[in-house]
C-alpha cells in the first residue's frame, strides 16, 4: 500500500543569520505514520521540527528558503500561522504544563477557540486525557494544579492539552528525555496508540525509542538527512557508512 503523503519538503533551507542550519531538506512524510528524527545534539533535527509547524518565525534573523506542503498547500505561502498551529500541535522536551488545574490546562485551547458550555468542555477534558492514557490516574483530581504530579504524568497532560484542539499532526521534540523508564514506555505505547488517529513526528537521541516506535526514520547530520528511509532498513542495512557509524555508537 502506498503511503498518502501529509508533508512534502523541497530545497529546505534555513539561516540563522549568516549560519545555515538546514541545508537542502528533501523528503515527504507520510500521513498516519511515526516518523522519528535522529542524529547527534546541534545536527538540526529540532530546527526542521519548528519549520513545520513555523515556530522558527518567532526566532529574530531566521531566513528560510525552499518549500513545506501539507496535504498540497505552501504552510508557509498560503497558510495563516496560528490556523497551521491548531492543525499540528506541539509537545516539547521538558513537561511545561500551565500553572493552573489539570482540568484547565486540557479546556485552555478549546476555551480559545470559543467553546465555553461547560458540558462540552467536560467532554474535551475527559476524551483527551483518556486518549493521552492518564484519564484513570487524574480524574479525582482535575481541580488540583497541573504542577503537582510527576514529570510523566505532566508529560501525558501536555500531550491531552495538545490533544484538546483535535490537530491532525503531532510533532514531539525528545518528549521522554526527562522521564524515567516507565514513564518513557507509557509515552511510546501512547505515541503507537495515537497514529491510529495522528501523524506523529518525533525527535529522539535514544535510538532504540526510534527503532521500537517510529515507521520511517531520518537520520540528520551538521544540518543534511543523511539517509531517510523505513525504520527497519535504516537499522539494519543503512546504505551510507555515516548512518552506520551513527547507529553502531562510533561516533554521536
Amino acid at each position: 500500500m502506498n503511503d498518502i503523503t501529509k508533508f512534502s519538503v523541497s530545497d529546505l533551507n534555513l539561516f540563522y543569520g549568516n549560519f545555515q542550519a538546514l541545508k537542502n531538506i528533501n523528503m515527504d512524510i507520510a500521513k498516519g505514520k511515526i516518523t522519528a528524527f535522529i542524529g547527534p545534539s546541534g545536527c538540526g533535527k529540532s530546527t526542521f521540527l519548528k519549520t513545520i509547524n513555523r515556530m522558527n518565525d518567532l526566532i529574530e534573523g531566521v531566513k528560510i528558503t525552499g518549500n513545506i506542503t501539507m496535504d498540497g498547500v505552501d504552510i508557509y505561502k498560503d497558510m495563516d500561522a496560528i490556523q497551521l498551529r491548531t492543525r499540528v500541535g506541539m509537545v516539547f522536551q521538558q513537561p511545561n504544563p500551565f500553572p493552573m488545574s489539570i482540568y484547565d490546562n486540557v479546556a485552555y485551547g478549546p476555551r480559545i477557540h470559543g467553546i465555553r458550555k461547560k458540558n462540552a468542555l467536560d467532554e474535551i477534558v475527559e476524551k483527551s486525557l483518556r486518549q493521552a492514557a492518564i484519564w484513570d490516574e487524574v480524574k479525582d483530581k482535575l481541580k488540583k494544579s497541573a504542577l503537582a504530579v510527576s514529570g510523566g504524568q505532566q508529560q501525558r497532560i501536555c500531550i491531552a492539552r495538545t490533544l484538546a484542539i483535535e490537530p491532525e499532526v503531532i510533532l514531539m521534540d525528545e518528549p521522554t528525555s526527562a522521564l524515567d523508564p516507565i514513564s518513557t514506555l507509557k509515552i511510546e505505547d501512547l505515541a503507537t496508540e495515537l497514529k491510529k488517529f495522528y501523524t506523529i513526528i518525533i525527535v529522539t537521541h535514544n535510538m532504540q525509542q526510534a527503532g521500537r516506535i517510529s515507521d520511517k526514520t531520518a537520520f540528520f547530520l551538521t544540518g543534511e538527512v543523511i539517509e531517510y528511509g523505513e525504520t527497519e532498513q535504516i537499522f539494519n542495512k543503512p546504505r551510507n557508512k555515516k548512518t552506520e557509524d551513527y547507529i553502531t555508537g562510533r561516533f554521536g
